[in-house]
């Protein structure tokens, strides 16, 4: 959770020996015992901690999570694992997120009962597939660039001549004259060799932007293998002479990185509980999927609170509103086809079974047959579209340890299938519970242009959950509200709730505090001589900017508590820098290339203009 952007690998490793002298004969012993894959303890004192631990309460102890498998990598066994204190308080991302699975299963299979569907032992499973975008460069150019190297993105930087206003690289041809198509191939053998199975791969919008895409899956196994993607990303890369960035904008005015969050909810045998002819087949029930699609419409507009608290990384700053990152609204797209369908369930107009249509495309050429497609569109402005058996959640942010986001969605959702259980025991019928709510909540479905600003004001109007500001979003984990609701659901205790907003807060303003030094030594070792030595450009101000930063800084230091610091960070990055940002471009742009001693947009962003694949770096193909 603190280390998003910053770090390489997002995981806690303690990595130990399985060896042991034997006391009598004085030869090694391998020291495989069950007990060591079971249970583990460490120091915790270390880690981001809000409060939860100190160095004198520094216990850390962990346990096998059946949930996700033991994988091989080099000579390690890596052992899934929950992480938690003395005192049994999650210390992890890991916990809370089976701790959801617990409460959605729970209540979903009370649900699915009062729906006409028992399932005994089974469980109501939450299955995620990721989709992580990223970028490479050449390494050489990464070493001429600080912010890159200690921030992830660039603080300052010129945009290229070329950016992405030809649409040329989405989807475009992988070439051969440069080495990402040999890394990308490699980074698949080497997920596969652990049991990942990364399906696809390709180009995405930005130059020098890429994607993987893995078979969707259980959430705690998803979690887990895609924080090893995305080291192995890193590790690779370094191999084909490349560096990876995961994080969410590392380049101005063009697309920045998401990892889309695929969520879908269904039963161990496979029936899915969003795909409306296979829940209403299972139960019987033809209303069965506007049933569970209230409950879900009822969660996203009482808790959009939530869902933009679990998206706001400080990379999804620059990223969220535009280039096919949704707006900081929280809405969802279910099409007209099913609006159309819930609309006449609501209002009592019918309650016949909802069967999606289909329309047929037809080119007018005898060479391509007529084929069909789905009734809906694609709305890729939406933050969590309605896809077909799944929900998209599409702000999430690439760097992101997606645990705390598939812990919210589980949990908003595992309170409403409560309620509506609850209800019905008591004695209501469960058609009229779901239209009282579908009309309660109907105003947080969107089908239209959430990147349209009239549209922007119309749903802020209608008092969608709007926060701009990801400090504030950060803030709203300790709301009342939020604290009952993850205490009722038995995910998070007040004091987990408590200590997640205070490494959130401490992520924010330390990740804020790393650009905000690195600009400083930017301008003083590279910026401020380059102008210098070419005799043009904004001298003045480059010298002004640096005293305005260390007082920013200092500003920030001195904050009373981290939330006070995020939001003197936020004022810093989002205004203070973006000011001293242009001024930097407009140094460059009248510094002599031979002058300029950082890598400019036009030497990190076209590897196929500036990179020749070698025989080191040819397409990989394993023997």
């Amino acid at each position: 959770m603190a280390s998003s952007g910053v770090r390489h690998g997002q995981t806690g490793q303690v990595q130990n020996m399985m060896m042991a002298f034997n006391r009598t004969t004085n030869d090694i012993e391998f020291d495989f015992d069950g007990k060591n894959l079971t249970k583990g303890e460490t120091d915790g004192s270390s880690y981001p901690n809000g409060g939860l631990r100190a160095t004198h309460t520094a216990g850390g102890y962990l346990a096998i999570d059946t949930s996700s498998p033991i994988f091989l990598r080099g000579d390690t066994i890596f052992i899934p694992s929950a992480f938690v204190s003395y005192y049994g308080a999650a210390l992890d991302e890991k916990t809370p997120l089976l701790r959801s699975n617990a409460a959605l299963s729970k209540h979903g299979k009370r649900l699915l009962a009062h729906l006409g569907l028992d399932i005994g032992d089974q469980d109501v499973i939450s299955n995620i597939g990721l989709e992580q975008e990223f970028f490479l460069v050449p390494r050489d150019q990464y070493y001429r660039r600080p912010d890159l190297q200690m921030a992830g993105r660039t603080i300052i930087g010129k945009d290229a001549p070329r950016g992405q206003e030809m649409c040329d690289h989405y989807m475009a041809p992988p070439s051969l004259s440069s080495p990402a198509l040999a890394c990308m191939q490699e980074i698949q053998d080497e997920c596969w060799r652990l049991g990942i199975p990364l399906k696809t791969r390709h180009r995405e919008v930005a130059p020098n932007q890429y994607e993987f895409a893995p078979l969707f899956g259980l959430n705690t196994t998803q979690v887990d293998q895609n924080l090893m993607v995305m080291q192995i990303i890193e590790e690779v890369a370094v191999r084909h002479g490349l560096a990876a960035l995961m994080q969410e904008k590392p380049f101005n005015d063009v697309n920045g990185s998401g990892k889309h969050n695929n969520w879908s909810i269904g039963t161990e045998d496979g029936i899915m509980l969003l795909h409306p002819a296979k829940v209403n087949k299972a139960t019987g029930n033809d209303t069965a999927f506007a049933v569970i699609m209230s409950a879900i419409i009822a969660a996203v507009n009482e808790h959009g609170d939530l869902m933009r608290m679990a998206i706001a990384s400080p990379g999804n700053d620059f990223r969220l509103g535009a280039c096919e990152a949704p707006p900081a609204i929280v809405s969802t797209y279910l099409g007209e086809d099913i609006t159309f369908y819930l609309s006449h369930f609501k209002d009592g107009k019918g309650e016949g079974e909802y069967i999606p249509k289909l329309k047929t495309l037809d080119l007018g050429t005898h060479e391509v047959l007529p084929f069909e497609v789905p009734a809906e569109d694609r709305n890729r402005t939406s933050p969590f579209p309605y896809g077909g058996a799944r929900f998209e959640f599409r702000a999430v942010g690439s760097s992101q340890n997606v645990s705390m986001v598939n812990t919210v969605l589980n949990t908003i959702v595992a309170e409403k299938f409560a309620e509506f259980a609850d209800r019905v025991d008591a004695g209501e019928d469960i058609h009229d519970i779901a239209r009282e709510t579908l009309n309660e909540h109907w105003k947080v479905i969107f089908n239209g242009n959430n990147y349209d600003e009239e549209m922007q004001q119309e749903l802020t109007d209608r008092g969608l959950w709007r926060i701009d500001s990801g400090v504030e979003a950060i803030a709203t984990l300790t709301a009342e509200k939020n604290t009952a609701l993850f205490q009722k659901m038995k995910v998070l205790t007040k004091e987990e709730c408590e200590s997640r907003q205070h490494i959130l807060h401490d992520h924010y303003w330390g990740t804020v505090d790393i650009e905000a030094k690195c600009l400083v030594d930017m301008l003083n070792q590279h910026i401020i001589p380059s102008v210098k030595a070419a005799g043009v450009g904004p001298l003045s101000d480059l010298e002004a900017a640096v005293g305005t930063l260390k007082a920013a800084i200092a500003e920030i230091h001195a904050a009373e508590d981290s939330y006070k610091a995020a939001q003197l960070a936020r004022v810093l990055r989002l205004e203070t820098m973006i000011d001293i940002r242009a001024v930097c471009d407009a140094a460059e742009e009248v510094v002599p290339a031979n002058l300029w001693t950082l890598a400019t947009y036009k030497e990190l962003m076209f590897l196929d203009q500036h990179t020749a694949s070698t025989p080191e770096t040819e397409p990989f193909f394993d023997e």
